[in-house]
């Protein structure tokens, strides 16, 4: 009980911590996937944030560096690779159940979602790109 109401009090932070910032691309792109798609939260954003994290590489350097340093890896997207692999996790989107014939309509819904914050800009070229690669590898 004790490990519940734990985990419970945590769940609500989060929660709350999640009211009242602006959503990223990463959560933005996961969403559309989960909400659309049917796809299980926790793996779509482990999927996902790699390949996001490779797109804002060169628009937040400082970030990356950390997190690359905290994985032990020569940049931040080949340590959450790495980290998911580590962890037996899913390698890609079309493992979890997304069609290739699903990323257009995916990028589609993002690109139409309204504005987000990202460290960079992101067209919806840029979506599909990054839905792409998470299918891919």
């Amino acid at each position: 009980m004790e490990a519940r109401a734990s985990a419970l009090v945590g769940a609500h932070f989060a929660g709350t911590a999640l009211g009242q910032v602006a959503m990223g691309l990463h959560h933005k792109l996961c969403h559309v996937l989960g909400g659309s798609f049917g796809l299980p939260h926790a793996l779509t954003h482990a999927i996902v944030l790699p390949h996001v994290v490779r797109f804002n590489t060169d628009a937040a350097p400082d970030a990356m560096r950390v997190v690359a340093s905290a994985l032990g890896a020569p940049n931040a997207a080949d340590g959450l690779l790495a980290l998911n692999r580590r962890l037996g996790l899913p390698r890609s989107l079309g493992a979890i159940g997304v069609r290739r014939e699903d990323i257009d309509r995916a990028a589609d819904l993002v690109a139409g979602a309204g504005t987000y914050t990202n460290p960079r800009p992101v067209t919806s070229a840029d979506a599909q790109r990054i839905l792409v690669e998470a299918f891919a590898v």
